[in-house]
């Protein structure tokens, strides 16, 4: 597991270095910050997302298979929180595409 962590650090920072030592061409207008950026933040706001999403589901599961009788009012809870989550990933969607103009 170490080295495979090792390996993926190594293979992120041979990503960030290849525009730093890449040649500037009076053709291209640079690199575009903004588009990268807002590409890391939809992947973190989506991975947390679904691993909040995840985590309200087992616990629902759960609390229903302890308690069948409070189906409904966990099932209600459970919707109503995944809304939430969900709104998460939209409002950064939203905001990529707003910074993005």
């Amino acid at each position: 597991m170490r080295t495979l962590k090792y390996l993926f650090m190594g293979m992120s920072s041979l990503c960030f270095s290849v525009p730093a030592f890449a040649q500037g061409g009076g053709a291209s207008g640079g690199t575009n910050w903004v588009a990268a950026a807002a590409g890391i933040a939809m992947a973190i706001a989506a991975a947390g997302c679904g691993v909040g999403q995840g985590r309200a589901s087992a616990a629902a599961n759960e609390g229903i298979a302890r308690n069948p009788s409070a189906r409904a009012s966990i099932q209600t809870a459970l919707i109503i929180g995944l809304a939430f989550i969900e709104s998460l990933a939209i409002y950064t969607l939203l905001v990529v595409f707003v910074k993005m103009k």
